[in-house]
């Protein structure tokens, strides 16, 4: 009879555990979240919102960018929007392409995408260059998706749109 008991509570566990087990997202699910989170990371930066920006920052985010200081956590990264969006108002990026890799694991996921930066130069003529965008996210404790690092490398120095 304890046998059976054990096996019944067994099964029971396993059964209450199967739904969340069963739950967890596919890598297309995850791909297709990392790219809205990155759509509304661009959307932020296009509207000047640094609060949008920012969203997914992981606390401790590392940000790199060709002739920049590296950034050192999420408010230096808002700070560094807040600047830049009041040192050039015209600036907006727009996604050229975008790629997610996925970890086996599904904790993590790399995204790369190539997007154009487009803003006005001091004498008001329209300019415009491709950047690289690589980033890491991990799916945190707390069952969020944040960005962890990221790195910006232009391909091409700026140049008349």
């Amino acid at each position: 009879m304890q046998i059976f008991r054990r096996s019944l509570t067994v099964t029971a566990c396993m059964l209450a555990l199967s739904p969340a087990i069963s739950a967890a997202p596919s890598k297309a699910d995850i791909v297709a979240m990392i790219k809205a989170d990155v759509a509304e990371i661009v959307a932020g930066i296009n509207a000047h919102d640094p609060d949008r920006t920012t969203k997914f920052d992981a606390a401790d985010v590392v940000g790199m960018e060709a002739f920049n200081t590296p950034i050192m956590s999420a408010k230096a990264d808002k700070d560094g929007f807040v600047a830049a969006f009041k040192e050039s108002p015209s600036w907006r990026v727009g996604m050229i392409d975008e790629t997610v890799d996925v970890a086996d694991a599904g904790d993590m996921a790399v995204y790369r995408s190539t997007y154009h930066e487009d803003s006005t130069a001091a004498d008001g003529t329209p300019m415009t260059h491709k950047v690289s965008f690589l980033a890491g996210f991990k799916h945190d404790a707390d069952g969020a998706w944040r960005m962890h690092w990221y790195v910006v490398c232009a391909q091409e120095r700026s140049h008349k749109n």
